[in-house]
């Protein structure tokens, strides 16, 4: 008899669950992406000015990293169901939240609840699979749930452009409610509440440690060019969360349950992986933010349309997937990472040469290439960082990966809205352009310089 293929059609009995996943996906895919082209109409209604809009993105992501570590360790406590369950109900209410909102705080602190619904959904519904479903069905089951991680940023600009022209801003917020309903209906009948017997103690300490951290990094970067605030609380912001990335290193090593143990990094690959991922992010993440506010602020591009230019970016990526693992065979993974990144820093200055009169033909082709080679460095950068994991390390390693993503993308897009602001008030709001164009060249030097930490990746290796 034969062993059972990886690629095994999956059972009816897991179909269920891998439906219920992929709402939740679907949902937190879906709020990553179709905010961004609502922005503006979002700072009219609420007498904000567009350039100070990137807070709002920030919310959302950097409470999803600072949420993540909970996720494994609620769901082992207190059951899969009952946390995925809870997640969507969260994400629900704080969306009906943020679309009743009346003023730029209150929207931002209902984004920061729907940041830990999203912090729950994909995990304990990526670890529910993991429990459930046999391990030679898992691969199908991944397969067909990262479908709806691909639909959401394929409609998600589109759709908050076309839902601002049609209506109002308020409904990006309110098309989660009919799927959360459903996803409730459904976690009852898909998903058992499995949980652990027995559960170690919580790192506290070390989550706050790592909480402080990001929110002073994140939030000192945010605050640099804001007139109300000075120079020196910017610089204590970051001062203060590089104090506690130092003092959660030093936990790392003295606590018996730390979140992110320090013989994890003792992993070169992993090491060299995790930096640059961080900081290969920044602008690729802060991209999806920058280029709908340039298109409408600076260029004068109407929502809906700008959310169609988006696509070809989407499409870049979802091209470049069956090509990266040939690619990586032949060529290496320092080979490719270091031209990779090279040529995404090229293609993100590059962007600052585009005006309002850019033929939209060559507009479409450039936003596709730097969808196919941001899909390349992502994709590369994550195999390689969790190629070579002991097993023991495996779940923490993805854990924090994850995270530092996230952190990426709250740190990327907080910089990229500073940069947006200080060079705007070098030039001038009648130049507003040349301010979008130094913010790209900026970023696109930020991965240039990147390529040298991908230079000590040992020659020899591969996948």
């Amino acid at each position: 008899m034969n062993a059972p293929s990886a690629h095994q059609a999956l059972q009816p009995e897991f179909r269920l669950l891998v439906f219920l996943v992929s709402i939740g996906f679907f949902m937190q895919a879906l709020d990553s992406t179709i905010v961004n082209t609502a922005l503006p109409a979002m700072a009219a209604s609420l007498n904000e000015q567009p350039l100070n809009m990137h807070s709002v993105v920030v919310a959302y992501v950097l409470s999803v990293a600072a949420c993540i570590p909970l996720s494994g360790w609620l769901a082992d406590r207190f059951g899969i169901r009952n946390i995925y369950f809870s997640s969507i109900v969260i994400f629900s209410l704080a969306s009906l939240g943020c679309a009743f909102s009346q003023s730029l705080e209150q929207l931002l602190f209902f984004r920061v609840i729907q940041g830990l619904g999203g912090a729950l959904l994909l995990p304990v519904g990526r670890l529910a699979m993991l429990k459930l479903i046999p391990r030679h069905q898992f691969l199908s089951a991944m397969s067909l749930m990262s479908l709806a991680g691909l639909i959401g940023p394929l409609i998600g600009p589109t759709l908050g452009g076309w839902l601002v022209e049609v209506a109002t801003w308020h409904w990006i917020f309110l098309i989660n409610l009919p799927m959360g309903l459903l996803g409730i209906l459904v976690t009852f009948k898909a998903m058992p509440n499995v949980m652990e017997k027995t559960v170690q103690n919580f790192d506290f300490s070390g989550f706050i440690l790592l909480l402080l951290a990001m929110v002073g990094l994140s939030l000192g970067i945010e605050s640099l060019a804001d007139a109300d605030n000075t120079p020196a609380l910017s610089t204590l912001f970051i001062v203060g969360g590089l104090v506690a990335v130092a003092l959660y290193a030093y936990h790392a090593t003295r606590h018996a349950n730390a979140l992110f143990r320090r013989q994890l990094f003792e992993n070169r690959i992993y090491t060299i992986g995790v930096l640059g991922n961080f900081f290969a992010r920044l602008g690729g993440n802060a991209l999806p933010f920058l280029l709908p506010l340039m298109l409408q602020v600076a260029f004068g591009f109407s929502p809906l349309i700008t959310g169609l230019m988006m696509i070809p970016t989407v499409l870049g990526s979802l091209v470049s997937k069956p090509l990266i693992r040939p690619m990586i065979q032949r060529f290496g993974y320092r080979q490719v990472l270091l031209v990779n990144t090279l040529l995404v820093g090229a293609c993100i200055a590059s962007l600052a040469f585009t005006t309002a009169d850019t033929p939209i033909w060559l507009r479409t082709v450039h936003f596709f290439i730097f969808g196919v080679l941001n899909s390349v460095q992502f994709v590369a950068m994550n195999t390689l960082t969790l190629k070579d994991l002991a097993p023991s390390d495996a779940s923490s390693g993805n854990s924090f990966l994850s995270m530092i993503m996230m952190l990426s993308m709250s740190i990327g897009v907080a910089l990229a809205g500073t940069l947006v602001n200080i060079f705007t008030a070098h030039y001038g709001v009648a130049q507003i352009s040349n301010a979008f164009h130094a913010t790209l060249f900026c970023l696109g030097a930020i991965n240039i310089i990147t390529a040298a930490i991908f230079w000590h990746i040992p020659r020899n290796t591969s996948v």
